[in-house]
């Protein structure tokens, strides 16, 4: 015996660290002389590994890499983040929209993985995660977002007991400032349609009378409409260039058309009607819009310059329709209950 608790020699050429971690009991061989200075060696590491089994933070494979018990009682601990995140992408696939996809393909091929890629899942710290959050040069809503992906993997690994510790668990969302709605006003309104004609004429003023989204107004077809009830039924959005259905039941809607809604249909009739799909076309190419980013870059800043008002983003059209509803009476433009028939 190598007479310190935990430690034994074995034939002169080595010193076992002797250990129990997960309820099982470990025995691991320093190739050290069994002198008193590498005995006080093993027995500092013997104590600093019951500490970090005891803190939760012990890695088996970082301290004997060679040992058969890394794998078997880490399990996957020698999988990378790289590789853990691969994973989740797969299989959100299953689950999430395309757009939603799209999203953490991008979060992790130009910000998780150049950041932690070839670090073992059980490396990851807390600090370090803190620490690569202050260094990101994008908003904090972005930061939020490019969070979902590492969160999604460190919350499996540490259910399947693959990690002791959740280092992103006591990590929270950065808070960010949601834009102040800033609606159009009478005079804005006349100004912004006066810069505008044709299509893109009747796009922005329909958007301003149904308070519709510009996915989904992307997304209506001439089908949607019912003339004798007067509504417009929203049952899809384009996002990136993909037709989506809401995810809920409260996506699906039905909405009212007011009078300045219909009077866009109407004039919008002589450049689509008979085709008999989307509504609303790129003047520019006569196919319907891609995405929203086309209509803000092609139609709404150029008619913003021009109209020579505030400068505001496209979504202010919903706030917009909302402060007209006030104005003409209208408290429930939106309409409940089941689907209207054609």
């Amino acid at each position: 015996m190598a007479g310190r608790k935990g430690l034994r020699t074995r034939s002169g050429s080595g010193i076992e660290i002797d250990f129990t971690y997960r309820g099982r009991r470990c025995r691991e061989t320093l190739k050290l002389g069994p002198t008193k200075p590498n005995l006080l060696h093993a027995a500092r590491k013997r104590e600093a590994i019951l500490y970090e089994i005891a803190q939760g933070t012990f890695n088996y494979a970082k301290h004997f890499p060679g040992s058969a018990n890394a794998r078997s009682l880490s399990r996957n601990s020698l999988q990378t983040v790289g590789q853990a995140l691969d994973a989740f992408l797969k299989g959100a696939q299953k689950r999430c929209a395309y757009s939603t996809l799209r999203d953490y393909q991008s979060a992790i091929d130009h910000h998780l993985k150049p950041a932690f890629g070839d670090r073992l899942l059980t490396e990851l710290s807390l600090s370090e995660i803190k620490a690569w959050i202050a260094g990101l040069s994008i908003s904090a809503k972005r930061i939020n977002n490019v969070l979902v992906p590492l969160r999604g993997v460190l919350s499996d690994a540490f259910s399947d007991e693959l990690i002791d510790r959740n280092p992103a668990a006591r990590i929270k969302n950065l808070p960010h400032r949601f834009e102040e709605p800033d609606p159009l006003s009478p005079d804005d309104i006349a100004r912004l349609l006066g810069a505008c004609d044709g299509q893109v004429r009747n796009l922005f003023q329909f958007a301003i009378w149904t308070g519709l989204r510009t996915s989904e107004l992307i997304g209506l077809e001439w089908g949607d409409v019912d003339w004798k009830r007067r509504i417009a039924r929203v049952r899809r959005a384009s996002v990136r260039k993909q037709i989506k259905v809401p995810k809920t039941q409260a996506g699906e809607r039905d909405i009212k058309l007011l009078p300045g809604a219909v009077e866009a249909l109407e004039a919008q009739k002589a450049h689509s009607f008979l085709a008999g799909e989307r509504i609303f076309l790129n003047p520019r190419t006569g196919k319907a819009w891609e995405t929203d980013q086309q209509i803000r870059k092609t139609a709404w800043k150029p008619a913003i310059r021009r109209s020579g008002i505030r400068d505001r983003n496209a979504y202010q059209t919903r706030h917009t329709f909302a402060s007209l509803c006030l104005t003409v009476g209208e408290d429930n433009p939106r309409m409940g209950g089941p689907p209207a028939r054609a």
